[in-house]
């Protein structure tokens, strides 16, 4: 594979986030720091965050990334959606690194493989790599911890086409067996209801997050699957909260809630954008 290709270049740099190194420091700075320091009931492993374009969710995604900010973790597991059709329930990339205008993220490679193996004995599945997708919730992420994170940090992306939870739990314990005591950051990327008027969206919004308040990853697909809330990134919520369920993890606190109206003043259809931290 030639060094060209072994890289994925951002599909979304200058649509949906500034593709200019120092406008987009400045930007997310502007996020993080706007954002409240909130003390967490323990120690931080992971956090859910939305994945519109900054102009809509970036101030949400700043309560995030605040709880990280000047931290260091050797690798970032983010856990999205792939919104394109593909018959596979859990997918990975082919690249050997993600790149933004802030620079190349390498992917961990031995974790993908051991994570993908122990997916495999325990369920059938594999992660399946995909080259040259266009996946803006996992991309959406990377530059905010990259800006956040003091020091570099290798990646281990996994997209979930799955709302399965029978599949979703036994895929976790087996991620979190190769997991356990190294030091990551889990990122969940998800949205929450779409283009509903704003107070149907609050609503709706409210039902679904107060199962990922609860800890609880059914609640989160039963809601999905019975239109009680939703959440386009269901599947990799769920994951994410599995595993770090199995390594020890016990709150979820919600930092801030907002829609697309804050942004844009359109409340008939809005898209409803959340912030939460995982803690042990």
């Amino acid at each position: 594979m030639d060094h060209n290709s072994s890289v994925r270049r951002s599909p979304i740099a200058g649509a949906w986030y500034p593709s200019n190194p120092e406008v987009l420091r400045s930007e997310i700075d502007g996020y993080i720091d706007s954002a409240p320091q909130q003390s967490l009931p323990g120690e931080l492993v992971g956090l859910i965050a939305p994945h519109a374009g900054y102009f809509y969710s970036g101030a949400t995604a700043g309560h995030a990334y605040r709880c990280v900010k000047g931290l260091s973790f050797e690798t970032c597991a983010v856990f999205s959606p792939l919104h394109d059709y593909m018959p596979n329930d859990f997918l990975t990339t082919a690249h050997e690194a993600y790149e933004t205008p802030l620079g190349q993220i390498p992917v961990e490679f031995s974790l993908v493989e051991a994570c993908s193996k122990n997916i495999e004995l325990s369920t059938g599945n594999t992660l399946h790599h995909i080259s040259n997708d266009r996946e803006h919730s996992l991309e959406i992420q990377l530059p905010f911890l990259q800006q956040a994170l003091s020091t570099p940090f290798s990646l281990l992306p996994i997209m979930v086409r799955t709302h399965d939870p029978v599949l979703l739990e036994a895929a976790a314990r087996a991620c979190a067996e190769v997991l356990r005591g190294k030091n990551i950051l889990f990122v969940a990327s998800t949205d929450l209801s779409h283009f509903y008027n704003e107070k149907e969206a609050n609503s709706l919004d409210s039902a679904m997050l107060k199962h990922m308040i609860e800890f609880s990853p059914e609640g989160v697909l039963k809601a999905e699957r019975c239109g009680e809330g939703f959440a386009c990134g269901a599947g990799a919520v769920a994951l994410m909260l599995w595993i770090t369920h199995f390594l020890g993890a016990t709150k979820v606190t919600l930092l801030h809630h907002s829609t697309s109206a804050d942004a844009s003043g359109d409340t008939s259809r809005v898209v409803g954008y959340a912030a939460l931290a995982v803690t042990r």
